[in-house]
């Protein structure tokens, strides 16, 4: 079959069979009903990266040439506790304006990493005029530490708008990035190895990673591994040029490297596909963001979620969806089968044994294992999503970001709550039942289209802090005050709101004692609504009676 006629047909099936209902209340920027809280100093920009301290009262922030302490342990303000300048010299900018096309934008000192190392400090590495430098910040006194030359080229891009991810753990650093000027190099590395083991990085082969763009990263301590997802060409699919696949890559984090093949490199490294498709449609194979959501307290680690947007490179409107993929999956299809490459003629066969393949502990195995490491790296199946199909498809709106967290409600049942950010500048929070979705409300963030990089979530303050271009701005989960009547908080089926039978308002439930009106499942006004009324003054100071059980304006 001709390419071209391939890619219609392609084309053809990229129809939805379902989407995201309508939100039920959508609120514009500033809006009275849904008061945002903004830090914008005109001398700050490009605040796109966050980190919220362990007890949440901090929010450090890496931005352009600058490194900032925000006091966020109260609610209705964000404090600037401390500024740190973190600029290219006078002669690096100078140097970077001969290699880049717009200077103004290219050659800043921009933040992409910014990670607790140890208790005392956080490492932070920026784009610095194209050439990245790094340094670790003294938290207390929230002082810039230097080491070294402070060259870190292998630990964050050298554009400050290519994207990568780190993850540290017990003081040491692991990247997915680019490695060169031209951000045609990737590599996943450890840094600051620990117990005597050495940095480790990927062999320099190029059918390891095909031009990717990472996205995210994610420890499995359980099992000493570490997750790495990203987008990629998928070259074992040779019907289509330039065929983009979302991947999970593993490595195991204790990883030395052989005896004398794959010195210092990986010999855990392999990679799988992510399929986000619904039945008889075509895939969405673009990954933009991932959470990760560790399993509800008591269960077993293997229950770990992983949220990824997703949209496909075939659409030509903002079509996107959200899968979710659970920890045990991806471990499955990791000791599971794998494919060869063919190095002469770059082609992928199934291969009968798997024996070594994904597995840690490789340190003293032979040349022989070890090339075929080198060549099956690649599983045979894919990673599969929950449910089989994406959990929620909006055709006309491309989301970049997600957040995810588990609401307990009254009657003990958790729900998971999506919190999705919109190109366009809205937040959507959505709640997920066992049988669809609910939009519950959209809240405009920007209105100018913003560099987004971070969205961090603190449960404890129900609040999402959201790091743009523009500068850093702090949503509550919640608004359940918006909600009037009995009738508005049940239908808005938010399990963040309850009715309160008692002072007969819109709250949070977060006294279990209260007699606390819900029904997240079901929307059932009539039942948790009866004999809820309230008496209420109207125009010309007629006192009457309401009753909250009736049909909701609101209600679609």
């Amino acid at each position: 079959m001709a390419p071209s006629l391939l890619l219609l047909l392609l084309l053809l099936l990229l129809i939805s069979s379902s989407s995201l209902p309508a939100p039920r209340r959508t609120f514009l920027l500033n809006s009275a009903d849904r008061p945002l809280l903004h830090f914008s100093p005109p001398d700050v920009h490009n605040t796109s990266t966050l980190l919220l301290s362990e007890d949440t009262s901090t929010l450090y922030v890496g931005a352009g040439d600058a490194l900032l302490s925000l006091d966020v342990s109260q609610t209705d303000v964000i404090r600037l506790k401390k500024k740190v300048e973190w600029r290219p010299s006078d002669s690096q900018i100078n140097e970077c304006k001969y290699k880049v096309r717009n200077p103004t934008v290219d050659c800043p000192n921009l933040v992409s990493v910014l990670q607790p190392i140890n208790s005392t400090h956080l490492y932070a590495c920026g784009s610095h005029a194209f050439s990245p430098h790094d340094a670790f910040i003294h938290t207390e006194s929230f002082s810039l530490v230097e080491h070294g030359d402070g060259k870190a080229r292998l630990r964050c891009p050298h554009s400050p708008f290519r994207r990568s991810t780190a993850i540290t753990h017990d003081g040491e650093l692991f990247t997915a990035t680019t490695t060169d000027f031209k951000g045609a190099k990737p590599q996943i590395s450890r840094h600051f190895s620990k117990d005597g083991r050495p940095d480790v990085c990927q062999e320099s082969s190029a059918s390891l990673l095909q031009d990717p763009e990472f996205i995210s990263s994610s420890l499995d301590l359980s099992e000493r591994k570490l997750y790495f997802f990203f987008s990629e060409v998928g070259k074992e699919f040779r019907f289509i040029d330039e065929l983009q696949i979302a991947r999970v890559a593993q490595v195991c984090k204790d990883d030395v490297g052989g005896l004398r093949t794959l010195q210092k490199k990986w010999t855990s490294f392999a990679k799988a596909s992510l399929i986000c498709q619904s039945p008889k449609q075509l895939p969405f194979n673009v990954l933009q963001d991932v959470f990760t959501l560790p399993p509800p307290e008591g269960k077993n680690a293997s229950e770990t979620l992983f949220y990824g947007v997703f949209t496909s490179q075939w659409s030509s409107g903002p079509e996107s969806a959200v899968c979710a993929f659970k920890l045990q999956d991806i471990r499955d299809v990791f000791s599971g089968s794998y494919l060869t490459l063919n190095t002469q003629t770059m082609t992928w066969a199934p291969r009968q044994e798997r024996r070594i393949l994904g597995q840690c502990g490789l340190e003293t195995a032979s040349d022989q294992d070890l090339g075929d490491v080198r060549k099956s790296f690649l599983t045979g199946e894919g990673v599969k999503p929950v449910k089989n199909t994406p959990l929620v498809v909006s055709p006309d709106q491309r989301y970049s970001r997600v957040v995810a967290e588990r609401v307990k409600v009254v009657n003990g049942k958790e729900y998971t709550v999506l919190f999705l950010l919109t190109e366009s500048g809205f937040l959507h929070k959505v709640v997920l039942f066992d049988g669809g979705e609910q939009l519950v409300e959209e809240i405009q963030i920007f209105t100018e289209p913003q560099l987004v990089k971070s969205m961090v979530l603190s449960s404890a303050k129900g609040v999402l802090y959201v790091g743009t271009s523009e500068g850093v701005t702090a949503v509550p989960v919640a608004r359940c005050s918006i909600y009037s009547t009995c009738s508005q908080c049940i239908l808005a089926r938010d399990p963040q709101c309850g009715w309160s039978r008692s002072s007969r308002v819109c709250k949070s439930p977060t006294d279990p004692h209260q007699d606390i009106a819900q029904d997240v499942d079901h929307a059932n006004v009539s039942d948790e609504c009866q004999g809820q009324t309230r008496t209420i003054t109207v125009k010309g100071g007629d006192i009457g009676l309401f009753s909250s059980a009736v049909s909701d304006p609101y209600n679609r």
